[in-house]
């Protein structure tokens, strides 16, 4: 079993280029227009663990937040197979 990989803290991620506020950008808009495909990717982005996505994440959020009103953000863990999906 490989060991998982560290996932990037704030403190680690440097500031997004111009390129990859642009992806978030774009990724922005597909979301808040409800696409889907979109959304996907928005949401595999942000759980990825490379330093370079983690940049576009927090690039992403930061420009879906304000969109956001009164939602709230959940955060669901657990072990593989416990259920979270359901």
């Amino acid at each position: 079993m490989q060991p998982r990989a560290r996932v990037p803290t704030l403190s680690d991620v440097e500031s997004p280029t111009e390129d990859e506020l642009e992806r978030a950008r774009a990724l922005a808009a597909g979301v808040v227009a409800g696409d889907r495909t979109t959304l996907a990717r928005a949401i595999t982005l942000v759980e990825s663990t490379r330093a370079q996505d983690a940049r576009v994440a927090r690039a992403l959020i930061a420009e879906i937040l304000p969109r956001t009103g009164s939602a709230l953000r959940v955060g669901i863990s657990g072990t593989p197979g416990a259920g979270k999906s359901t």
